[in-house]
């Protein structure tokens, strides 16, 4: 199959592992310890059905969404992902100029392998910046100072990495620093011989380029690398973490990986303007609930004064419509857009975006959408217990209750 060919999220992903050797695929793939979080994170919008209007004039229809003052073609977007370059070289911008060409959010990993320099410039009106706080506080502000002077047009400090998960498949894979060629590792390159070709001819272990800057002049890959691990989780971290960058940092600034709704009204009390509602793609805590589930609770705590964003599990446009009715104002997603880019470069991306934007596109025609505004809690039904939205009236979606005999 050719990624002109793919249909779906499944079949990009599928073209994704014919491509990869194990040790990479699986680096996209996994979660942590059992996996349940990846599982509850789909399981999740079973939970919900879209309840449609029929008889609606939806001839014209747009899914134009606007995101911290400013307009975007889409309510979605493309979540940070590190060391996208180990997957195919140049990830990183392939990613930047597809979401520009289609006028999306591509918020760029600090751990990405190409620059924040490099990425604003391939698209300065569609990128973020996403960064950690470190070990060293002149590193975060450094990162802060450079977004700062390149416009970025939204800053994103991920919370949700005081300690690294448990990650499995990476342990069994032996994708860890330092990186050894074991038999097993070779005999997975060999399997696939055109990833093996352009990491070695890409010199091997990629460079961090955005943590370059921090590692001295003559740092190699490896040494920047071990910086990173090093600075990276920072267990101590506070908020003072966020005062601190909000302190920084002009622009709109959304805290990454907020689950409790008390910490969301943290973020708010502290100058945050919005959050991405997240558990790390299920890559950090295994137990964390599903963002999707708690994404009601928190957009009561703080809808109205932040702009609410949503990631993990997204696979279908019809999920982004559920994100929506939740009171999201969009939704991001990450492996999708890796798979893609790993699968067929920027062409690869491009059609990961198209397959949202489309299906999205065929939801909105079956709900009676002529604009995502229209997404709303009396679009939703919630399957589950109907005592869990009980008096949230404002995002609470229809239930349905038995009757009686």
């Amino acid at each position: 199959m050719k990624i002109e060919s793919a249909i779906n999220i499944d079949d990009v992903a599928k073209l994704a592992r014919s491509y990869l050797p194990k040790i990479a695929y699986d680096f996209i793939d996994g979660g942590v310890d059992g996996e349940d979080g990846l599982i509850r994170n789909r399981d999740a919008f079973g939970r919900y059905r879209l309840v449609p209007r029929y008889l609606v004039d939806v001839e014209k229809r747009h899914q134009r969404a606007t995101l911290f003052g400013h307009d975007y073609s889409s309510p979605f977007g493309i979540c940070p992902m590190g060391i996208a370059g180990f997957f195919r070289p140049g990830a990183d911008l392939m990613l930047a100029r597809a979401a520009a060409a289609f006028d999306l959010p591509y918020i760029m990993s600090s751990a990405s392998c190409d620059s924040i320099e490099a990425a604003a410039a391939a698209g300065p009106k569609t990128t973020w910046f996403q960064i950690y706080g470190t070990r060293s506080p002149h590193i975060t502000a450094g990162l802060v100072q450079r977004a700062r002077a390149l416009d970025v047009k939204v800053l994103i400090l991920t919370v949700d990495t005081p300690v690294m998960g448990k990650r499995e498949r990476n342990i069994r894979n032996g994708f860890r620093r330092p990186m050894k060629m074991t038999p097993r590792v070779i005999l997975q390159g060999l399997s696939r011989p055109a990833w093996t070709y352009r990491y070695l001819t890409g010199g091997g272990i990629p460079m961090m380029e955005n943590w370059r800057p921090y590692a001295g002049k003559d740092a190699d890959a490896n040494a920047v690398a071990d910086l990173y691990g090093s600075e990276t989780p920072a267990p101590a971290q506070s908020w003072d973490v966020l005062r601190a960058v909000r302190k920084a940092w002009p622009g709109p600034l959304a805290v990454k990986g907020i689950l409790h709704p008390d910490d969301a009204r943290i973020c708010l009390e502290l100058g945050a303007d919005g959050l991405l509602v997240s558990n790390h793609g299920g890559r950090q805590l295994d137990s964390a609930p599903a963002p999707l589930d708690m994404l009601p609770l928190i957009a009561d705590a703080v809808g109205h004064k932040m702009e609410i964003l949503i990631d993990s599990g997204f696979r279908r446009g019809a999920d982004i419509a559920k994100a929506l009715c939740l009171g999201a104002k969009a939704a991001f997603f990450g492996r999708p857009a890796m798979f893609g880019v790993a699968a067929a470069g920027e062409a690869g991306a491009r059609k990961v975006l198209d397959i949202y934007r489309q299906e999205l596109n065929l939801a909105m025609g079956q709900m009676g959408w002529t604009d995502v505004g229209c997404a709303g809690p009396e679009a939703i039904v919630d399957l589950s217990d109907p005592r869990l939205f009980r008096e949230r009236p404002r995002s609470a979606p229809i239930r349905l209750e038995r009757a009686e005999g």
